[in-house]
């Protein structure tokens, strides 16, 4: 009987570790494409929350092979129209007649509109920390870069290995949503 039980429990433990090898090769099959590809395209519905109101926008956004990423504001209609670009060298604002004005996250140092480079970034470099699935769907989490401080996402994928969520957490605590809409590799 006891070696059954052990036999059982072994099976099932080596079940879990074969599932989590698929769940992390998933999300690194992902990375792999988002690499060998020209770019990638996607609409992002961000939530900001900033623990005393939360803000809504959404963008339509373009990523280039090496990472950097160009959008557009498509709401609130009061910034519709907004056009940006982000690198790791920097941002830049494009708008007329409208000024924008964010109040910074974490500690000051990150907008609502750097949320989709942000995803892009962890998506194309980070520490790949865990992967499984929960609702019909891969969750994994990714640190976005291998600093102490680094923002944890969790990212979720579908059938066809897309992203469709992400979460950015600061400290534990999450701080920016992104509903995310026709991810395509290009």
């Amino acid at each position: 009987m006891k070696k059954a039980v052990a036999l059982v429990l072994a099976l099932v433990m080596l079940t879990g570790c074969s599932s989590g090898r698929q769940a992390i090769d998933r999300a690194l099959e992902l990375r792999s494409r988002l690499l060998g590809g020209s770019g990638c395209s996607f609409t992002a519905k961000i939530t900001a929350d900033y623990g005393d109101s939360v803000q809504y926008f959404t963008v339509d956004c373009k990523g280039d092979d090496q990472g950097a990423l160009e959008f557009t504001v498509k709401a609130p209609d009061t910034i519709a129209g907004i056009c940006g670009s982000i690198s790791e060298d920097g941002g830049k604002l494009t708008y007329d007649d409208v000024a924008l004005t964010f109040p910074l996250l974490t500690q000051e140092q990150i907008s609502p509109v750097s949320a989709p480079w942000i995803f892009l970034r962890t998506l194309r470099g980070g520490y790949l920390t865990s992967a499984g699935e929960e609702d019909g769907l891969l969750r994994v989490t990714i640190d976005d870069t291998y600093e102490e401080d680094a923002l944890q996402l969790d990212i979720w994928l579908n059938g066809e290995n897309m992203p469709v969520r992400a979460e950015i957490l600061y400290d534990g605590v999450r701080i920016l949503s992104l509903e995310v809409e026709k991810f395509e590799i290009l």
